[in-house]
């Protein structure tokens, strides 16, 4: 993908933990993300980024995540490129025929 380190994953899961501040205080907010391989990442975003982030999350696009960089891609936003493409029922199931 353009300008993604070799180490970008897609994301497998994200989790979303507030952390409580003391009286009077707003807390913080982090985000952890799960990749494909595995691995975790935790990310602190603003409270305007995290709502951009569960939005987008929320639109059926692919996420991956670049550790290298520190970047959430958020791809497909229009359109589909190849590597975001699921393969249909009919086409998994020729694929285990063949």
């Amino acid at each position: 993908m353009p300008g993604a380190s070799e180490q970008t994953q897609r994301v497998k899961n994200l989790s979303i933990n507030w952390i409580a501040g003391r009286d009077s205080e707003d807390g913080r907010l982090e985000v952890m993300v799960v990749t494909e391989d595995g691995r975790h990442h935790v990310i602190t975003p603003s409270p305007a980024a995290l709502i951009a982030l569960v939005t987008l999350s929320q639109t059926g696009t692919v996420l991956a995540w670049d550790p290298t960089n520190a970047t959430l891609i958020a791809a497909n936003v229009v359109g589909t490129m190849p590597w975001t493409k699921r393969p249909s029922t009919q086409e998994a199931a020729d694929h285990l025929r063949s």
